[in-house]
């Protein structure tokens, strides 16, 4: 899926969608792994479970879920606390927009 120039805003409801599809199938998918790593079982077992796992979409890995500012989209240096990217926290710390965070001084 090419998805070329893209808007900050589609970028944040398809990685919304991600989480959700990751969410959602997160117990499947761990019991899958789980069947195929385990070496006491089966072969035949293991790689009926390995091809069940490939059959999952995507998009329900957690390793395809990507952190992004909720304000601009940027996909980079978002602190997880505030789920905002490092420029848009300064600005509303300058700002005095955020609770509990002050510029410091010592």
């Amino acid at each position: 899926m090419s998805l070329g120039k893209v808007g900050k805003f589609t970028r944040n409801i398809l990685d919304q969608k991600r989480r959700f599809l990751a969410a959602k199938c997160e117990v499947k998918r761990k019991l899958y792994k789980a069947i195929c790593n385990d070496t006491s079982l089966p072969a035949d077992l293991r790689e009926q479970h390995r091809q069940k796992l490939s059959e999952l979409p995507r998009n329900s890995s957690f390793t395809r879920l990507r952190n992004r500012c909720i304000f601009t989209g940027r996909p980079r240096a978002v602190y997880e606390k505030f789920r905002m990217s490092r420029i848009v926290f300064r600005s509303l710390a300058n700002q005095g927009a955020l609770q509990g965070v002050k510029k410091a001084s010592w």
